[in-house]
């Protein structure tokens, strides 16, 4: 027990100066806090984040990188601008797409270099993105989702491969397995592509095992499918898996009940491979926002639009209900209003629906590229609009956080229309939503050792008694609060965000540090800080630290 043993004077710090007895870190957050008022626009607790897309360039990098003197050092400062964003709007998370088309943004044994990074298709960038991908987004305390898509093998020509095995990279997989692949158009038709066919199991196995690689190597928190999985209807076309089904049926005569049952194999192995690698690393999907329209099926919502359900095999319902994943980001990207395909506001309380009583956690994929864009008609020259969701959103208790499409999008702030939600909704940090069904172990709170004023702001020091012995959890991280004055927070202080004024990533060794550069010279303060683990579990706030001068 040597291990565990703490000064006398850290001992009682901790157990004299906490308000609050040690519970399971796994605790629910709201236990000790159940009977606090606090305020809607600053909730302690909300998933906030923005898609980082790697396809066709859309977000990181950009084109113009390939070219670039020191592609290297452009791209990396390209992503660190977008970080600058996510951290000036108070996100606590990135959804960065890694492997966008059948290829990896990290040296994969499985799979080609993508050609997003150097413009050609296998090349090798002469780095690791993905590794400077999560460790600069966890400097910044900010959660790396890793994005896969499961089957897309080209994107259409010219600027794709499109149907054409023999344009993709040298030694691809495909080109080795050309009968795992399908064209969809029809090779010849415009936006035709290849993908790999869900209904063999062979390929099936392998893109787990692809994707799996980026898990078991990298320090990812998050795996995260888009919406693709059967291939978007074009036209007349029908899907080419005729020889497929016959060989692969498993029973099933009807082959929309096969294809559903193919994505939902691939959810639920997904699942609990990762959750065999790393039971900490957290399992979401951003499904189309219809599942099925009411009219089709008495469960549905009151929509008239397109349903997943049908068009492209994906039974996202099911997978909720039976907690295959951790999270469901719904792609609500309509307007609140008088459009019966599928208006924000009918769509959110389904959704919200659907996730009650059970674990998996709602957020909701924002529209950001419609806003301001003529394109998309009159409600979307609101400025107002994309708040006005984030305000409905309230309403649901369900709904714990939304995901912004897409980052250059969140970036061009057309209308003012980013920095009015994010002044409304995202004024204050936020801790991510915890899920109490993943491991944890209780964490003891953080013991201020230092608290001083200097030129660029008041620094605090502190350690984390015992952090990771024995039974205890180890801190990935700390909440910082401060509060007027010198007065001893009461037990609601910490129940919303108002005065939460950070959130900061453990880093090596006893000694943890941090500055508040918005401390106003000459004013008292009181602060607290707890320790938060992996996946958010929230320690009790260590001792109060006074700045008296």
């Amino acid at each position: 027990m040597k291990a565990l043993r703490l000064t006398a004077a850290g001992l009682a710090a901790v157990l004299l100066g906490s308000l609050a007895p040690v519970a399971p870190a796994n605790a629910s957050a709201s236990s000790s806090t159940a009977a606090c008022v606090t305020n809607p626009a600053t909730p302690k607790r909300q998933f906030r984040a923005m898609w980082i897309s790697s396809v066709v360039n859309i977000d990181w990098p950009s084109k113009a990188s390939q070219t670039s003197p020191d592609r290297i050092a452009a791209q990396q400062a390209e992503y660190r601008d977008l970080l600058d964003l996510a951290e000036r709007l108070h996100h606590n998370a990135v959804v960065v797409q890694v492997r966008p088309t059948a290829d990896a943004l990290w040296p994969s044994t499985y799979e080609p270099w993508s050609e997003y990074l150097t413009g050609v298709r296998g090349q090798d960038p002469g780095w690791d993105p993905l590794a400077f991908l999560v460790a600069e987004s966890h400097r910044r305390n900010l959660e790396f989702h890793a994005w896969f898509n499961p089957y897309r093998v080209s994107m259409p020509a010219p600027g794709g491969a499109g149907a054409d095995l023999d344009q993709l990279a040298p030694g691809h997989p495909a080109r080795q397995h050309p009968d795992w692949t399908f064209a969809y158009p029809p090779a010849g038709v415009a936006g035709s592509r290849l993908y790999y066919n869900p209904g063999i199991p062979e390929v099936r196995e392998f893109v787990q095992t692809a994707m799996m690689d980026a898990v078991k190597r990298y320090d990812i928190d998050g795996v995260h499918f888009d919406d693709y999985f059967y291939p978007y209807p074009s036209g007349s076309y029908q899907v080419p898996d005729d020889a497929t089904f016959a060989a692969y049926n498993r029973g099933f005569t009807d082959r929309a009940d096969w294809r559903r049952d193919n994505i939902n194999l691939l959810i639920q192995e997904m699942n609990g491979k990762i959750k065999a690698a790393k039971p900490w690393v957290k399992f979401g999907v951003s499904p189309f926002g219809i599942w099925r329209n009411a009219s089709a099926d008495p469960l549905g919502s009151d929509t008239t639009g397109s349903q997943s359900y049908d068009i492209i095999s994906a039974d996202t319902r099911k997978w909720i209900k039976q907690e295959w994943i951790d999270y469901v980001v719904p792609q609500l990207y309509w307007y609140i209003g008088q459009y019966p395909a599928a208006d924000y506001a009918r769509l959110v309380p389904w959704w919200a629906e659907t996730v009650r009583g059970t674990r998996v956690q709602l957020y909701i994929g924002q529209a950001d590229y419609k806003s301001g864009d003529p394109a998309y008609g009159p409600y979307w020259q609101n400025p107002r609009e994309l708040s006005d969701h984030l305000t409905l959103n309230r309403a649901y208790p369900e709904v714990q956080g939304n995901v912004h499409f897409s980052a250059v999008q969140v970036r061009a702030n057309r209308l003012g229309a980013t920095d009015t939600y994010a002044a409304e909704h995202y004024s204050r940090p936020a801790l991510v939503p915890a899920m109490p069904h993943l491991p944890a172990k209780p964490l003891l709170p953080p013991v201020v050792t230092g608290v001083t004023r200097q030129a660029d702001g008041v620094r605090l020091t502190w350690r984390q008694p015992a952090d990771g012995k024995g039974p205890l959890g180890t801190a990935t991280s700390y909440a910082i609060y401060r509060f007027d004055g010198t007065t001893l927070p009461g037990r609601c202080a910490t129940a919303d965000a108002t005065a939460l004024v950070d959130t900061v990533r453990a880093t090596p060794g006893g000694a943890q540090s941090w500055v508040d550069t918005s401390a106003e010279p000459g004013r008292r303060y009181t602060y607290r800080l707890t320790a938060l683990d992996r996946t958010a579990n929230e320690s009790p706030a260590g001792p109060p630290a006074f700045l008296l001068r």
